[in-house]
């Protein structure tokens, strides 16, 4: 059984380069969200901070799902789009992101 602690980094964001072995198959796209919070405008930076890592945490493992599920080795994430929502019914907030990334055998 391998931990997170012995495991190869899998995910390679932007500048960072995959292994010189690694072969490259396909470029793909994942989404990923924060959870919803309540849109207010007290404490606006803490929220967006705590959206944020969240919704990085989310692509990491939506990354990794997809690294597996398309039997790649690794990835590198070659641009991201973030952006804020809004649900005026439900007065919430959350942040959506948009990964693309080069799938590496």
């Amino acid at each position: 059984m391998t931990t997170a602690a012995t495991e190869p980094e899998a995910i390679y964001w932007h500048r960072e380069l995959p292994p010189l072995d690694a072969q490259p198959m396909d470029e793909h796209v994942v989404e990923a969200s924060s959870t919803r919070r309540a849109d207010t405008i007290a404490h606006r930076d803490e929220l967006w901070n705590r959206c944020e890592t969240e919704l990085m945490a989310n692509a990491r493992a939506r990354l990794r799902q997809e690294i597996v599920r398309l039997g790649g080795r690794c990835a590198r994430v070659i641009s991201e789009s973030i952006e804020t929502r809004h649900s005026a019914a439900s007065g919430e907030m959350w942040l959506h992101g948009s990964f693309r990334f080069m799938l590496y055998r």
